[in-house]
């Protein structure tokens, strides 16, 4: 991870842009408790129902798509933020190329 103006002690700055992903869709920052990671998702992926072990935010920064979860049926569009506690299920489509920032908070975290 690169970090602007030298070694920081309990802080780090990344861009973006330098940042390894896990693949071309994702861009993952760890952290001791919790991790921040910007996914791309291309129009017309569709996430089947899932859960996670860990409490997790997302944040909609672009796109469109709809998400199905023990809420029911949410429009996903820019300014939309989700929150799933550790075990609640989700599932989506997206209908346009979309840009999500995620939070995740494994257990113990806080």
């Amino acid at each position: 991870m690169d970090s602007v103006g030298g070694i920081m002690p309990g802080a780090s700055v990344t861009q973006w842009n330098l940042t390894p992903g896990t693949g071309q869709e994702a861009a993952v920052v760890p952290g001791d408790g919790a991790s921040l990671k910007r996914v791309n998702v291309p129009a017309g992926r569709r996430a089947d129902r899932h859960s996670h072990s860990h409490e997790q935010f997302v944040l909609v920064v672009s796109g469109a798509g709809q998400l199905e979860c023990e809420a029911g049926m949410v429009e996903l569009r820019p300014g939309t933020v989700l929150r799933f506690a550790a075990g609640a299920w989700h599932s989506a489509e997206f209908t346009q190329d979309t840009v999500l920032v995620e939070v995740n908070l494994p257990e113990g975290a806080r």
